[in-house]
């Protein structure tokens, strides 16, 4: 081969050799390519935080009360606690409010549903004998005739509406036994419920012995009104009955601002006593107050500061809209530019007592991509006497999914 043959045929292999490395170098950069397009184009966006707004706690006026001054009191609403109480919440003498504790010891062994009559009872010689010594003691009877029989239900409208001791005497008798069948009956239901300051050594209330505090007489008065037997009798201002005849209701206060009940109670020691019940309608709820008054002077006087107390603490509770509908709670911005915010799903309205304080928290969920009417969080709406109600946050648009572009575009961006 001459030379320049032979300088021709390296030169045609070094172009060929080129051309192979042009060609793999070209290879390697389009795989490189390919593997970062299907790396960008598959990998998820990130999430955006919300900016979440959070509302101020909303409060109304403190209540402003007119307090009794007689004696020792507790005023309690059922699902709000404790209203008002005295500083002196010693066990007193309690004379016929007694008697609730007697019907709900009784019914708790014999039951009565709404409107029943129950069993009849059978009134004896025993039973006369037990009326002359209410008279002797001086205290407050109905008529009973040995031979003669009325219904339980009846029973109980004579205890407890003219407050008859020889009737509360008679149906625990019946009841148990013996009085002393009952007083034991007695502890083992107030120790079911927790009284341990309250203690009943016979049902009537006309011994000094009968005691309890102002606190767990209204937590044993809003348990009288859960049974339908007792709540019914202690609304009636009368009833006419089989042989006891025509019976008033010694709460005179009844009828009165609202007041529905219970049972008032009055002896040398225990003083003049009213354990009262009224509702409350604020907005669609009804609220049920109940209320004790002990040791005071005569039933005008403690009348008169139950009237005034009930006005004051009633006209405390307010509703508040704690949560309006479509409120915006929180707000998205995504890096590629959409945006949505996060409303309220429904509203809040709350009933509270006072300056009962309303406090709403947002918890927002960070969102990446998400479609319109999507729950995003929660709102909790809390007051200060530990009421708690969740609301969904949902979005008002959607969250859409940046497009092939920025994907390829922003791969610092992209999550994986």
């Amino acid at each position: 081969m001459s030379a320049a043959a032979d300088d021709r045929q390296r030169r045609r292999r070094r172009r060929y050799v080129g051309a192979l490395a042009s060609l793999l170098v070209l290879l390697v950069v389009l795989g490189g390519a390919g593997l970062y397009a299907s790396s960008a184009l598959g990998a998820a966006v990130p999430a955006a935080a919300a900016a979440v707004v959070d509302p101020a706690p909303i409060a109304g006026p403190a209540a402003q009360l007119s307090l009794p001054t007689t004696g020792p009191y507790a005023l309690d609403a059922v699902g709000y606690g404790r209203l008002a109480a005295s500083a002196d919440q010693s066990a007193v003498p309690i004379a016929s409010i007694s008697k609730v504790v007697t019907a709900l010891v009784i019914l708790d062994a014999h039951p009565l549903a709404a409107g029943e009559a129950g069993p009849d009872i059978a009134y004896t010689q025993a039973d006369v004998d037990v009326y002359w010594d209410v008279i002797r003691r001086n205290g407050t009877n109905a008529p009973v005739v040995a031979g003669s029989t009325l219904s339980q239900r009846d029973s109980l409208i004579a205890m407890l509406l003219p407050s008859a001791n020889n009737y509360a005497i008679s149906l625990a008798t019946w009841a148990f036994g013996s009085v002393e069948g009952f007083s034991a009956a007695a502890r083992t239901w107030l120790d079911a419920h927790g009284f341990a300051n309250t203690n009943l050594v016979e049902p009537s209330g006309l011994s000094a012995e009968n005691v309890s505090t102002p606190g767990e007489l209204v937590q044993i008065g809003e348990l009288a009104l859960e049974q339908p037997a007792i709540a019914e009798i202690v609304r009636m201002t009368s009833a006419d009955l089989p042989v006891v005849g025509h019976v008033e209701n010694t709460n005179e206060l009844l009828g009165h601002g609202g007041v529905d009940g219970i049972k008032t109670g009055t002896t040398e020691e225990a003083g003049a006593c009213l354990l009262f019940s009224t509702d409350v309608i604020v907005g669609t709820e009804s609220i049920t107050v109940v209320g004790v008054v002990l040791g005071g002077p005569d039933h005008d006087a403690i009348d008169a500061q139950i009237a005034a107390l009930l006005a004051s603490a009633t006209t405390g509770f307010h509703e508040i809209t704690a949560l309006e509908a479509n409120t915006v709670l929180a707000e998205y911005t995504t890096p590629w530019g959409e945006s949505a915010r996060a409303r309220a799903a429904s509203s809040v309205s709350l009933v509270v007592w006072g300056d009962t304080s309303v406090d709403v928290s947002v918890s927002a969920d960070p969102l990446a991509l998400a479609t319109r009417g999507e729950q995003a969080g929660t709102a909790t709406v809390t007051t200060s006497a530990g009421t708690v109600v969740e609301v969904p946050l949902v979005l008002d648009a959607a969250i859409e999914d940046p497009g092939s572009w920025w994907r390829l575009t922003n791969p610092g961006a992209l999550e994986g």
